[in-house]
């Protein structure tokens, strides 16, 4: 297993890296390998949903209405992943649009590698606030708490499929079926991911 921002991944599998299956945490990075011919496009399923939140530190005082409250001049920094890079940076990017206050936040952005990047900088209070997917809050519930859930333009989802160059093709199969049947998407469902829409 090998875990990383899914950008990041699948840069890996395109320079050469050896990989049997790639899963992302969004349908852009997938897009993107296909795009790159690195993917058996027949072999890609959705496996999992998330949903975006907004974390603070969990003694923080700061308790938002909405994402607008973010503007406040009391909020000086605001950690997200980097949407050139990152699934839930486009996602956040997303949202703050849709909000009308990328502009703003942005502005106040702290850029992180990856989702656990920002949830670090929210759980040692480097920043007011952070985004981050539910199920990365869910890993430090006594360092950080959930203020808002966050309304996306595209529903999370996420796609797995077989690198076309595994040299372990059965094997990689054999897995993804594992991910899609009902003993994988219990233990999936454990750490906070819900079913894929049909």
């Amino acid at each position: 297993m090998n875990f990383g921002a899914s950008d990041v991944l699948m840069q890996q599998i395109v320079k050469g890296a050896p990989a049997d299956v790639f899963a992302s945490a969004d349908q852009k990075a997938m897009d993107k390998a296909i795009g790159e011919k690195v993917i058996a496009t027949d072999s890609r399923r959705d496996f999992a949903a998330n949903s975006l939140v907004l974390i603070v530190p969990k003694d923080s005082s700061f308790a938002p209405a909405s994402v607008k409250d973010l503007t406040a001049a009391s909020v000086k920094r605001v950690a997200y992943g980097d949407p050139a890079s990152v699934p839930v940076g486009r996602y956040t990017e997303g949202a703050l649009k849709e909000a009308g206050v990328w502009a703003a936040v942005s502005a106040k952005g702290v850029l992180a590698a990856n989702v656990r990047q920002s949830l670090d900088y929210v759980a040692r209070g480097e920043v007011d606030a952070g985004f981050v997917f539910s199920t990365d809050a869910a890993v430090m519930p006594d360092r950080v708490k959930v203020a808002l859930s966050v309304p996306t333009q595209t529903s999370i989802t996420y796609p797995i499929a077989q690198v076309a160059q595994s040299k372990h093709a059965a094997d990689a199969q054999q897995f993804i079926a594992y991910v899609l049947s009902p003993d994988g998407q219990k233990t999936l469902a454990q750490f906070g991911f819900k079913p894929p829409a049909k």
